[in-house]
């Protein structure tokens, strides 16, 4: 009797799925794509088993387990060799690397979340301040609310925007905060829960390495070890051009939890929400 895929369990229809994407990339590959001859009696649609194996280094019955969705153990690294040999482009690469259950060592700095029209989204959004962020608190793109919400975002190297490295060092951010050791606590055990997936990839290495380099305070926190998932919140912000400002914290993934997220800050009273129109009238002005 056939085993339907009701039936199966969660590992096993990963593992199927798996071997069937993997088929599906290995036929669509014609031999002269990556420099193979095709032979004059080729009769296998795109690549043959072993020839993807030839280029991923590695063994031809380990590689036809996997197409046989075989319970064998495949790491990153194998998982990369892989992606490359078959060619992947970037969409097929995280998704070979989520059915395999694996993080990917070369994940890009590329991200697929801001697009045009998102962009476009940030500004419809204002006097609302909004950003996209990724789990790293990178900020990858602002609206002009956002920019002047902490400290003047325009002023602020591409590289720096990151909002757990403006908490911790930028003089306007920090003043910008109230309550600032809770916001610092709530922030770093947020980045601890969301590093536990990424504990060997470089990024995240060196950001934690720069701020351990750039705060004892941050180590003082860091050393807690305490996490929290995350959550929406009031926020209050004491904004040096229009005040105090209350402001309602939302996070919208736009993708799995470890990509990027919309974040929204809507008022939470009148006052707030004519505070951030005289934030956007002040931004206009200095455009």
């Amino acid at each position: 009797m056939t085993t339907t895929q009701t039936e199966m369990s969660g590992t096993d229809v990963r593992r199927s799925e798996l071997a069937g994407f993997l088929r599906s990339r290995r036929e669509r590959i014609t031999p002269e794509q990556v420099g193979l001859p095709r032979g004059p009696r080729r009769r296998t649609p795109g690549l043959r088993r072993e020839e993807v194996a030839q280029l991923s280094a590695v063994g031809v019955t380990w590689y036809t387990w996997l197409e046989q969705a075989r319970d064998i153990q495949v790491s990153p690294q194998v998982l990369d060799s892989l992606a490359r040999a078959l060619l992947l482009d970037r969409s097929e690469r995280t998704h070979l690397f989520a059915l395999a259950g694996a993080v990917d060592p070369a994940p890009g700095s590329d991200c697929a979340g801001v697009t045009p029209a998102f962009q476009e989204m940030l500004t419809r959004l204002e006097p609302f301040p909004a950003c996209i962020q990724n789990s790293r608190y990178d900020i990858l793109a602002y609206n002009r609310t956002y920019g002047r919400l902490l400290c003047d975002l325009d002023d602020v190297a591409p590289e720096d925007r990151n909002c757990m490295l403006l908490a911790y060092v930028n003089e306007d951010w920090r003043a910008s905060v109230v309550d600032l050791p809770g916001v610092h606590r709530t922030m770093a055990a947020k980045f601890r829960a969301s590093m536990a997936e990424h504990l060997a990839e470089p990024a995240w290495k060196a950001l934690l390495a720069r701020l351990e380099a750039a705060s004892p305070e941050f180590g003082e926190v860091w050393a807690r070890h305490e996490v929290v998932g995350p959550a929406n919140r009031t926020k209050v912000f004491r904004n040096s051009r229009v005040g105090v400002l209350r402001l309602e914290h939302t996070d919208l993934w736009l993708g799995p939890s470890a990509g990027p997220r919309l974040v929204t800050y809507v008022p939470s009273d009148e006052e707030s929400r004519l505070g951030l129109e005289r934030l956007m009238e002040s931004a206009l002005a200095d455009a």
